[in-house]
C-alpha cells in the first residue's frame, strides 16, 4: 500500500465508535449494530480501494454507515396510507381499528389480568373477558373467540361433527384468502365432507337425501367472495333449520364478513348477518372480527350456551386462542356496537362505507388545493371503491379522489410506496389513482403532501 493510498486515511473503528454521532447511535440502536455498520462501512471502502470516501473519509463512512442502520431498524411490517379504494383490503390488514380499540391494545400490551380474576384473585379465562358483550350485540346465549375465522370453523367441525359426515352444499364450497379452501378446513379438522345439491341449485330434499346415522353436521357457508346468479337456488336458512331440528342435528352456519344487523350499512344490498342467523334458529354462527365488525383479526363463534361449553373444552382451542391485545381491541369495538350510531360514527370500517360521496370529493378537492401547484397533472375526478374482505362481490361504490396522468404511472405507484409513510394507490387506465375514501379524515391532507413530493422526484432528470 502506497503512501498515496486512500486507504491510509481511513479511521479505525474505534475512532469511529468514539465519535458523539455514534455515541448517539448506539444510545438508539445499541452498540453491537452500530459496531457492525461501521466495520462494514470500512470493509467496503478497503475494497474499493478508498475510491468514494476522498476529502473527508470519515463523513462518508458515517454516511454509508447511517444508511445500513437506517435499513436494518426499519420495521418490515409498517403503517401505510391506503388510497386504493379498497376498504377491507387483506394486503394491508383489513379493518383499520377505531381509536377506542387502538388504545385499548396498548393498555393491555404489558402485564394484563388475562387469565386473572381481578374478583377471587384466582385462575380466570381469557375466553371469559368478551362473552357478555358479544352475547348483547348479536343476543346468542354464548360466545366464544378463536384466533380467526378458519380457526373457528374447524374448532366447530371438529367438535361437532368429529370423524363423522358434514353436509355441505356444493354451491357453498368456497375457497377464502391465501387457497384455503372449505373441504380442507373440513376434512383437516377431523371430519369428512359430504356434498350435497349441485353448484347452482340445492333443495331441501338434497340435505334430507343426504343425512344419515353417519352425519354429524349441517354447515352453511355463506359465499361471501362470490354470487351464483341465474338458474341458481337454495334453502332459506330458517327452512334448514327446521330440518337440521328434525334430524337431531345441530346447525352452524359461516356468514363470514360478520356484519352483525342491516341497520349499520343503509342502502347497501342484502347481506346475512349475525343478528339474522341467530334469529333463525342456527345453533352456531361464525364470522370474523376484522372485516365488517371493524375490530382486529378473530374468528368469533356465537349460539347456544351449551355447544359454546363444548368447544370451549375442545383441546384444539388452545392451538385458536387469542392474544391479550387482540381481546382487549376487541372488546373495545364491541363495546362501539352497543350504540349503532356510535359504532357507524368511530369505527374506521363503517364510517368509510358510509361516507357520502360528496364528503370524499370535498375532502380530496380541499387537499389538493392546499398543496397547490399540481392542477395540470393531478386532477379530481370519479373512482369506483370497493368494500373487499370477501365482502359484498361485486359491488362497487362511488367515490372520488386524485388521478394523476401525464407520467409513468407504475413509475409513480412505486415511488409512492417507498414514501414515509408509503402511500398505496392503484394503477388504472394508465393513471395513478389515490381513492381517498379509504384515507381517514385527516390522511388526505398528509397523502397529498406525499404525492406532491414523489411527482417532484419523478419529474427530476
Amino acid at each position: 500500500m502506497s503512501d498515496r493510498d486512500p486507504r491510509r486515511a481511513l479511521p479505525s473503528v474505534d475512532a469511529l465508535l468514539a465519535l458523539p454521532e455514534t455515541r448517539a447511535w448506539a444510545e438508539r440502536h445499541g452498540h453491537e449494530p452500530v459496531k457492525s455498520a461501521l466495520r462494514r462501512a470500512l470493509e467496503e471502502a478497503r475494497a474499493n480501494g478508498g475510491a468514494g470516501v476522498e476529502g473527508d473519509p470519515t463523513a462518508s463512512l458515517l454516511e454509508r454507515a447511517a444508511r445500513e442502520l437506517g435499513s436494518l431498524t426499519r420495521p418490515s411490517l409498517r403503517g401505510v396510507l391506503n388510497g386504493t379504494g379498497v376498504v377491507l383490503h387483506t394486503n394491508l390488514g383489513r379493518a383499520p381499528l377505531a381509536e377506542e380499540a387502538v388504545r385499548a391494545a396498548s393498555g393491555a400490551a404489558g402485564y394484563a389480568n388475562v387469565e386473572l380474576s381481578l374478583d377471587t384473585g384466582g385462575r380466570g379465562s381469557r375466553y371469559d373477558h368478551c362473552v357478555s358483550l358479544l352475547r348483547r350485540v348479536t343476543g346468542a346465549e354464548g360466545a366464544l373467540v378463536a384466533n380467526n375465522n378458519a380457526a373457528a370453523v374447524s374448532l366447530v367441525v371438529n367438535e361437532l361433527a368429529g370423524e363423522r359426515e358434514v353436509l355441505v352444499s356444493r354451491g357453498e364450497l368456497v375457497e377464502i384468502g391465501g387457497s384455503f379452501r372449505i373441504p380442507d378446513v373440513v376434512t383437516r379438522s377431523g371430519a369428512r365432507l359430504r356434498e350435497v345439491g349441485t353448484t347452482n341449485r340445492t333443495r331441501i330434499a338434497d340435505y334430507a337425501a343426504a343425512a344419515g346415522e353417519d352425519t354429524g353436521l349441517v354447515l352453511r357457508v355463506h359465499p361471501s367472495n362470490y354470487r351464483v346468479e341465474g338458474f341458481a337456488a337454495r334453502p332459506e336458512l330458517d327452512a334448514l333449520v327446521e330440518l337440521a331440528g328434525r334430524l337431531g342435528l345441530p346447525l352452524a352456519h359461516d356468514v363470514g364478513s360478520g356484519l352483525l344487523t342491516r341497520d349499520l350499512l343503509p342502502g347497501f344490498p342484502p347481506e346475512p348477518t349475525v343478528m339474522d342467523s341467530i334469529g333463525a334458529g342456527a345453533d352456531l354462527v361464525t364470522f370474523s372480527g376484522d372485516k365488517l365488525l371493524g375490530g382486529p383479526q378473530a374468528g368469533l363463534i356465537v349460539g347456544r350456551g351449551a355447544l359454546i361449553d363444548r368447544l370451549r373444552k375442545n383441546p384444539l382451542l388452545r392451538a385458536f386462542r387469542v392474544d391479550k391485545t387482540t381481546l382487549a381491541a376487541l372488546e373495545a369495538t364491541l363495546r362501539l356496537h352497543l350504540d349503532p350510531e356510535l359504532a357507524a360514527a368511530r369505527i374506521p370500517t363503517l364510517r368509510m362505507l358510509r361516507e357520502p360521496v360528496g364528503s370524499v370529493e370535498a375532502r380530496a378537492r380541499a387537499a389538493l388545493e392546499a398543496i397547490g401547484g399540481w392542477e395540470a397533472t393531478w386532477t379530481v375526478g370519479t373512482t369506483r371503491a370497493l368494500v373487499g374482505g370477501g365482502s359484498f362481490p361485486g359491488l362497487e361504490i362511488d367515490s372520488a379522489g386524485w388521478i394523476v396522468r401525464g407520467c409513468d404511472p407504475d413509475q409513480v405507484a412505486a415511488a409512492a410506496r417507498r414514501a414515509d409513510p408509503p402511500l398505496i394507490g392503484r394503477v388504472q387506465e394508465q393513471a395513478f389513482i389515490v381513492d381517498v375514501r379509504t384515507l381517514a379524515p385527516g390522511e388526505e391532507d398528509r397523502a397529498a403532501s406525499i404525492l406532491a413530493g414523489v411527482l417532484r422526484a419523478v419529474a427530476s432528470p
